[in-house]
This record gives structure tokens, sequence and C-alpha cells, in this order.
């Protein structure tokens, strides 16, 4: 039997350099704004204190979908909901790249970033959606009691 040959051509996965690498783990966060976004939950990490969300208007840089949102220990994830409409109170934080850094991703890897991003949950409110249609049916014509 012949196996076929693994292709040699394939483009290997590019490691970032030493310095790329520690400039990242090493930014630092500044530039802190509180933002309030409705939208609701897609995923919970219950052990990782994180939930991914989905919001019905953009954040500053454009994103609508935030994954790994940072939970406050004294909020209880269990309790939250998914695909129930909430109201949060979000905490963005920029940390800025440095010029080299952000021409190496540009031109290494075709990424065009200038920053990294942090969100924090700081509080989230179920929105009462249904109340606003329980007193219709259907058809949109009031319900008889």
């Amino acid at each position: 039997m012949v196996r076929a040959k693994a292709n040699s051509n394939k483009h290997s996965e590019e490691n970032l350099p030493d310095w790329a690498e520690h400039e990242i783990k090493s930014v630092q966060f500044g530039n802190e704004q509180v933002i309030n976004r409705s939208g609701y939950i897609l995923d919970t990490y219950e052990e990782d204190s994180k939930i991914d969300i989905q919001l019905y208007e953009s954040l500053p840089d454009n994103r609508t979908i935030i994954e790994g949102l940072n939970v406050p220990k004294t909020m209880a994830i269990a309790e939250f909901k998914k695909g129930v409409v909430y109201d949060f109170k979000i905490k963005m934080l920029k940390g800025e790249l440095s010029a080299r850094l952000i021409e190496f991703l540009k031109t290494k890897f075709s990424l065009d970033m200038d920053a990294i991003y942090r969100f924090e949950l700081e509080d989230l409110q179920l929105m009462d959606i249904e109340s606003d249609f329980s007193s219709t049916n259907d058809l949109g014509e009031p319900e008889e009691t």
C-alpha cells in the first residue's frame, strides 16, 4: 500500500518572535471606558468566570460579540440566562501596541491591529421584554380577560 506524502509545501504556522510575544503579554491597559449595551448571553464559563455575549449595538471598535467577558466573582454566573435580553454595563480597557509590532503583524500575518482590548462586566440587568407583549395576542389584538 502506498501512502501519500504530507504536503511539504504547506506553510507552517509561524510563531511570534520573543520580543512581540513579550510586548503582547505585558501591554498596559488604560483608556478606560464604561459602556452600556443591550444584548444576550451566548455562552457561560463558570469555572473561568467568563461569558460570551452578543450585543445589539456595536462597541466603539465595531464589534458586536465579546468572547471571554470577565465576570466579577461576586456575580453568580449559574443564575445567568442564555438567549434572554440583558442590559450590560461593560468596562472596556484598551492597550496600545508599538508601531514596530503593528507593522510586524500587518506585514507578517496580514493583521491590521493597533491595540488589544480587555472587557470586564460591571453590571447586568435582565430586561423585561415579554411584558411589552403580554397584553396582546399573536395577532396584535388585545387579549380578552
